[in-house]
Formats: C-alpha cells, sequence, structure tokens
C-alpha cells in the first residue's frame, strides 16, 4: 500500500485507481494529504480532476464527493491572489478540467453548485455551465 502522507501525488492517484473506485479509507487518507498544509495546489487539485474522472459512475465511498468539492473548492476560493473569487485564470483552468471528458458529472455538478453559491465572483463561462 502506498503511504499517502509521504509518497508523490502521482503515486497516490495510482493506489487508488489500481481497483477503480475510491473507498471510505483512501478518501480519508488523502484529505489528511491534501490538508497537511492546509492548502490545496494546483498539482493537488489537477489530482482530484483525474482521480474524479477515472472513477465516476462506480461505487465510490460518499465522501468521495464531499473531498472533491471542498478541495477543488478550496483550491479556487482560498488562494492568496483573489481569495473568495474565481478569476480569469482559474476559471479558464476550470472550464478546460469540467470540459475534458465531454461531461458534467455529478460531482463536477456538485462543485459548481458550491462555487456559484459561495464565489463572490465567477467569470460567466463558469456561471453558464450546468
Amino acid at each position: 500500500m502506498t503511504d499517502f502522507q509521504t509518497a508523490p501525488i502521482a503515486e497516490v492517484v495510482k493506489s487508488i485507481l489500481a481497483d477503480g473506485v475510491i473507498d471510505d479509507a483512501e478518501v480519508a487518507e488523502l484529505r489528511k494529504r491534501l490538508y497537511a498544509d492546509s492548502k490545496i495546489d494546483k498539482e493537488e487539485a489537477e489530482a482530484l480532476f483525474e482521480i474524479n474522472d477515472a472513477v465516476k459512475g462506480k461505487a465510490n465511498s460518499a465522501a468521495w464527493t464531499t473531498l472533491f468539492v471542498d478541495a477543488i473548492a478550496d483550491f479556487l476560493l482560498k488562494d492568496e491572489t483573489s481569495p473568495g473569487v474565481v478569476d480569469e485564470a482559474e476559471g479558464e483552468w476550470l472550464f478546460k478540467k469540467l470540459s475534458a471528458d465531454g461531461e458534467i458529472d455529478a460531482n463536477e455538478k456538485a462543485l459548481l453548485k458550491t462555487l456559484k453559491d459561495k464565489a463572490k465572483f465567477l467569470p460567466h463561462k463558469i456561471r453558464e455551465l450546468n
């Protein structure tokens, strides 16, 4: 088993995806890893989207949706350059991530709802997504 706390994030992703689902224990370990430094960085956010795209439609832990939504929202809204706002650059990044696989899944819809509720500003192209 990969040590989620010390392994590179790419190894953590590979370990999670080995069985094609994300279970309660993996969510708990991943949450501990992601928030060890109290912030979500871009590499971690990218990894979360990679996991989400790979496990969508599977029998995942219910806690996965919460972690995915919370962590991506924190990445976008708790950054130093534009706190509380999804700026244009972040909006472009998010749009690419949401559009990458051709559909907006349930977790991504939950993320959009959270961002619409919490952000002081969202780029128009993100506000229009459902």
